[in-house]
């Protein structure tokens, strides 16, 4: 199935359960047989689909492995409100670099980029964060704080960068580096 029409699939009906019990299907084997031992016809059966199913909704097993990533980093909950945009923006910075420099994260940010040649799925990612940031801004608003950034600005000055060194350069990784990122963005434009 082309990308756009899995995008437009119905939420609830065969379609989503066909994409719940593959999604489940992959993890349960991964942690079975692991990663090097998936294939198409063995998730299809833990599925209970056929292969045929599988290659007409994702293609391949890449695009599959793509798709279950991109789900997997989909934010669960809203940030958590500590009562500024500048504690709001290090906390919500800290947890991201945290899961996404995790080797599962790494795995998952590789998948997601890997099996989507078209840039889709890195556009679902941006867009998981983009929406975070945006509930952190927006509660700041409400709070009567003035003089916030937008979100392209916090994505280019927080996100950008982490996610450059979670790929690039994954040494030396740890929370103070997200709160100092947060922390100059804020601060930036308040001045």
């Amino acid at each position: 199935m082309a990308p756009m029409a899995r995008a437009m699939a119905r939420p609830g009906g065969r379609s989503a359960r066909v994409q719940q019990a593959v999604h489940e299907a992959v993890h349960a084997l991964e942690a079975e047989v692991g990663r090097g031992a998936l294939t198409v016809p063995l998730i299809a059966a833990r599925a209970g689909v056929t292969p045929s199913t599988v290659y007409r909704r994702w293609g391949d097993l890449r695009e599959l492995l793509s798709d279950v990533a991109v789900e997997h980093l989909r934010p669960e909950t809203d940030p958590a409100d500590h009562g500024t945009l500048a504690a709001d923006l290090a906390a919500w910075a800290e947890q991201f670099l945290d899961e996404m420099a995790s080797p599962p994260g790494r795995a998952y940010i590789r998948d997601a980029l890997l099996g989507d040649p078209e840039g889709e799925n890195a556009g679902r990612c941006s867009a998981y964060a983009a929406e975070q940031i945006d509930v952190v801004l927006r509660r700041a608003d409400a709070r009567g704080e003035r003089r916030l950034p937008d979100v392209e600005t916090v994505l280019d000055r927080v996100v950008a960068p982490m996610m450059y060194r979670i790929l690039f350069r994954p040494g030396g990784l740890d929370p103070a580096y997200a709160r100092r990122l947060a922390a100059a963005c804020v601060a930036e434009d308040r001045q």
